[in-house]
């Protein structure tokens, strides 16, 4: 299982994106893949150095077989900070 958190919370220059999309196609259809993001899909060419042609191929992977799981609300962390 490949876990990557917080995909997006910083911007990937061209040679990361590169090498993350090597690495998400080589587990393609070979293993499971989780990841986390608040961003959602539209906004995914501005992670990778707006590489739409990249982020096309890299979500074609992930979203192929996939269980997409989006939970909407407040955030559970700012929520308890409003509460003190």
């Amino acid at each position: 299982m490949l876990l990557i958190d917080e995909l997006g919370y910083l911007p990937i220059d061209k040679t990361g994106a590169d090498l993350l999309f090597q690495v998400i196609s080589q587990r393609y259809e070979q293993g499971s893949i989780i990841i986390t993001t608040n961003r959602v899909f539209q906004d995914w060419p501005a992670i990778f150095n707006n590489d739409s042609t990249l982020t096309s191929a890299l979500l074609d992977r992930l979203l192929h077989h996939t269980e997409a799981v989006v939970i909407e609300g407040a955030s559970y962390r700012m929520r308890k900070e409003k509460t003190e």
